[in-house]
C-alpha cells in the first residue's frame, strides 16, 4: 500500500491523504490568509471523508470542476455539513482565489454522495472501507481502507473521552498500518465535567451581576455542546450564526449523536437569533449567554456583539476553542484588544478561555495508540509530530513523520 501525504503532514489543516493513488482521503482547507489548499489535486477514482470540518472537507467540491466525477462516501451528517461549508465559503469568497470551486461543483456533490452507517462496509477504488465511530463530532468517522494486502486506518479527528453531544471512540478494528492525528499530543485536557462546572459558575455570577456574556464557538459540534451544557444548567441562552442551521440538521440524524432527547431539549431552551429589526442590538442587553459564531472572532454574528459589550467590565467573553495564531481570537487573549472591521478596539470586558476541545489529548492519543503497538504507526495532524514522533520510538512504537508530498510505502 502507497499513502501520499499531500495535506495535514506535520501541520493542522489541509488533510489529504492518497492511497494507491486511486483513494482520497478527506480534501480540506488551511483556513490562514488567504487560505491554503493540498499541494495538489489528485484525480481520484473515488474520495472518503472523514468528517465535516473544514479542514478536512473544505476542498471537495473542487474535484468536480473537470470532466471526471469520482464518488464521495462519507456519513450522512458529514454530507450534510460539507455541503453547508461549502455554500458558506461561496458565500464568503466565491469568485476568488479563496474559494477554489464554483456552485456549479458544490451542485455536482450531490450527483456523486455515498452515505453510510458505522460498521458498514463497501467498496470504494478497489478498497474495501469501513466507518467507526471517532467520537470527535456527529458522523466523524476513522477510516479502515483494506487493499487485500495492507489493513490501513486513517483515525481522522477523534475523542477517546464522552462529551455531551458524542460519546468518545471506543472503536480498535485491526489495521497494520495506522494513520494518527496528534493535535494535542503535548496537553492534557482537564477533566471535563470540571470546564463545564467552571463555565457554568462564571457564566452564571456574570449574569447574577447584570452582564451579558458572548460565547464564540464553532458552530459545527462545539456549538450544540455548549447549547446542551446551558440548557443542563439553566443558563439562559440565545444561538446566533451557521450553528442555528447545524443544530437543525443534526436533529435529523438522532441515532448520530449521544442523547437526541437532551438535543431536543437543548434547542427548545435556546432562543434562535433571526437578526431581524436590530434585534441583536437589544440582546446584548439581555442578562444572557450568546452563543455564536464565530469561534476565532474571524467573522460571524460575533463581530456584531462584541463592540456592543465590550465597553462594560461587568460583561464577559468567554473563549470556548483553540485560537489558531494571528486570529482575532488569539489576539484578544495575548492583547486584550480585539479587532472589528479592520479596526483595533479595546476590550473591558472580562475574557475567559475554556478548553471544551473535540480532540484527544495526550493520554487519550497514548490509550488509543496503545492497541497498536505491532503497526506502523504515521503521525500527522499536528504542530508537534516529529517530538511526538520521537516520544512513541523512545516507547517501543515504529512511528515516523511523514512531511508534505512525501509517499509511504508499506506491504
Amino acid at each position: 500500500m502507497n499513502v501520499r501525504f499531500l495535506g495535514g503532514a506535520r501541520e493542522v489543516g489541509r488533510s489529504a491523504l492518497l492511497v494507491n493513488d486511486s483513494l482520497l482521503l478527506d480534501f480540506g482547507m488551511l483556513t490562514a490568509e488567504p487560505p491554503q489548499f493540498p499541494v495538489d489535486t489528485p484525480d481520484p477514482e473515488a474520495v472518503v471523508v472523514s468528517h465535516g470540518h473544514l479542514d478536512h472537507v473544505g476542498t471537495v467540491p473542487s474535484l468536480l470542476s473537470g470532466d471526471d466525477r469520482p464518488p464521495i462516501h462519507w456519513t450522512p451528517p458529514t454530507a450534510e455539513l460539507a455541503l453547508t461549508l461549502a455554500r458558506d465559503t461561496l458565500k464568503l469568497h466565491g469568485g476568488s482565489y479563496n474559494a477554489p470551486f464554483t456552485e456549479n461543483d458544490v451542485k455536482r456533490v450531490t450527483e456523486v454522495s455515498h452515505t453510510h452507517g458505522y460498521r458498514e462496509p463497501f467498496e470504494a477504488a478497489g478498497h474495501e472501507v469501513t466507518f467507526y465511530d471517532a467520537g470527535h463530532i456527529p458522523g466523524s468517522a476513522h477510516v479502515l481502507v483494506d487493499d487485500g494486502d495492507t489493513r490501513l486506518l486513517y483515525t481522522g479527528d477523534f475523542h477517546t473521552d464522552d462529551q455531551r453531544l458524542v460519546s468518545g471512540t471506543t472503536a480498535r478494528p485491526d489495521a497494520d498500518v495506522v494513520v494518527c492525528e496528534s493535535t494535542y499530543s503535548d496537553v492534557d485536557h482537564d477533566p471535563r465535567a470540571d470546564v463545564e462546572s467552571r463555565f457554568a459558575e462564571s457564566v452564571k455570577t456574570t449574569l447574577w451581576e447584570g452582564g451579558t456574556v458572548v460565547v464564540p464557538a464553532f458552530a459545527i459540534g462545539r456549538t450544540q455542546e455548549l447549547l446542551l451544557i446551558c440548557a443542563a444548567h439553566d443558563i439562559p441562552c440565545y444561538v446566533d450564526g451557521m450553528g442555528k442551521e447545524v443544530t437543525e440538521m443534526l436533529r435529523r440524524h438522532p441515532e448520530f449523536v449521544r442523547d437526541a432527547d437532551a438535543l431536543r431539549r437543548a434547542k427548545s431552551h435556546a432562543r434562535f437569533v433571526t437578526g431581524r429589526d436590530g434585534q441583536r442590538k437589544r440582546i446584548t442587553e439581555q442578562k444572557a449567554a450568546i452563543v455564536t459564531t464565530s469561534g476565532m472572532l474571524s467573522g460571524g454574528p460575533a463581530m456584531t456583539y462584541i463592540p456592543e459589550i465590550r465597553q462594560r467590565p461587568t460583561n464577559k467573553i468567554t473563549m470556548t476553542g483553540y485560537q489558531v495564531e494571528g486570529t482575532p481570537g488569539r489576539r484578544l487573549l495575548e492583547t486584550g484588544s480585539a479587532e472589528i472591521d479592520g479596526r483595533v478596539m479595546p476590550v473591558s470586558a472580562q475574557v475567559e478561555q475554556y478548553d471544551f476541545s473535540a480532540h484527544a489529548d495526550r493520554d487519550g492519543l497514548l490509550s488509543f495508540l496503545d492497541a497498536y503497538r505491532d503497526a506502523t504507526v504515521l503521525v500527522n495532524h499536528g504542530d508537534r509530530c516529529a517530538d511526538f514522533v520521537s516520544e512513541l520510538r523512545a516507547d517501543g512504537f515504529d512511528a515516523s513523520a511523514p512531511r508534505l508530498g512525501e509517499e509511504f510505502a508499506s506491504g
